[in-house]
């Protein structure tokens, strides 16, 4: 999959696709189903396919710190839409320039000159422009106009309610994974490199893997049982998302402790994905505390796999 960042990056060759637009946050079940509805007219009219997306997301560009914990990072969410089979990513910085562009100047820079979109695929509560003044029946006048058609999907139901982006970050933050898998038609997982920590697991006896999570504040807090795969690493462990309290952490942290793997991984991309919740993060009296809570929650999760398995 192409990925075009901006719109000054797009040339010729880029002129004539079917496109759909959104943040694709964690590219759940609603999002395939558009996905599968630009690939299918792709196909039909013979050009390619093409999502646009936004870095950082309106809501974080508008709400800084604010703003809800994303599903997925940039480079995830872009393993997902290339596994989606789709031709092309467009990723425009939202910046006060995109924010202070008016809904015809949208259709006029991005649709027509920059895209030449022939076939529009948009959510049902899609709204752009500045102050959201552009809606769905705006486009529809504009195709008209220009000769692009436009297509309003239909809401994806989940046990009678809409799937959507906020109600997945919801059941993760409720520690309900299994909703979560449902709704994202996958288990939650999360990927990094492995950096250099404190140490401190490896001073109690249970060495981590810390995840490197950059700007990406993961909806889950806590204890959970996890899978790791990774490029020489495929093995169960029991995972700590959180502040680390009882140290004193200030920033949130993933680290993982691979059962019955002692192998030299730093630098290397892990994906994490969970299999279980455990436990609440909490403050310990001391290092001592702690240490025997990391056992008795070793015991635990062993005892999750073992469980799973028969």
């Amino acid at each position: 999959m192409e990925l075009i960042r901006g719109l000054h990056n797009l040339r010729e060759k880029h002129r004539g696709c079917v496109a759909t637009i959104g943040n694709f946050d964690g590219v759940h079940l609603g999002h395939r189903q558009v996905l599968k509805q630009v690939k299918a007219k792709a196909e039909e009219l013979g050009l390619p396919s093409v999502v646009i997306t936004f870095e950082p997301q309106p809501r974080e560009f508008f709400a800084g710190d604010k703003a809800p914990p994303r599903l997925t990072r940039f480079s995830e969410k872009y393993r997902l839409l290339a596994a989606e089979g789709i031709d092309r990513h467009l990723c425009l910085t939202f910046n006060e320039r995109l924010r202070a562009m008016t809904a015809d100047d949208f259709v006029e820079e991005l649709l027509l000159r920059g895209l030449a979109v022939k076939h529009f695929v948009v959510g049902d509560d899609f709204r752009f422009g500045c102050d959201r003044s552009g809606d769905y029946s705006m486009l529809r006048a504009a195709g008209d106009k220009h000769g692009f058609s436009v297509v309003n999907t239909q809401t994806f139901l989940s046990a009678d309610e809409r799937v959507s982006s906020s109600r997945v970050r919801k059941a993760l933050e409720n520690n309900q994974l299994d909703i979560a898998e449902q709704l994202l038609g996958r288990p939650y997982v999360v990927s990094g490199r492995v950096m250099h920590g404190q140490k401190l697991g490896r001073q109690l006896g249970v060495p981590t893997a810390n995840v490197r999570m950059h700007r990406f504040p993961c909806p889950l807090r806590g204890v959970y049982a996890v899978e790791v795969v990774g490029e020489n690493v495929r093995c169960k462990g029991v995972c700590n998302v959180g502040l680390r309290p009882t140290v004193g952490g200030q920033q949130p942290v993933l680290e993982a402790h691979l059962f019955d793997f002692n192998k030299d991984i730093y630098g290397q991309l892990l994906t994490v994905e969970f299999k279980h919740f455990i436990r609440a993060e909490q403050k310990f009296d001391g290092i001592e505390q702690l240490k025997q809570q990391i056992f008795k929650d070793i015991d635990d999760v062993r005892a999750f796999f073992a469980c799973a398995r028969s």
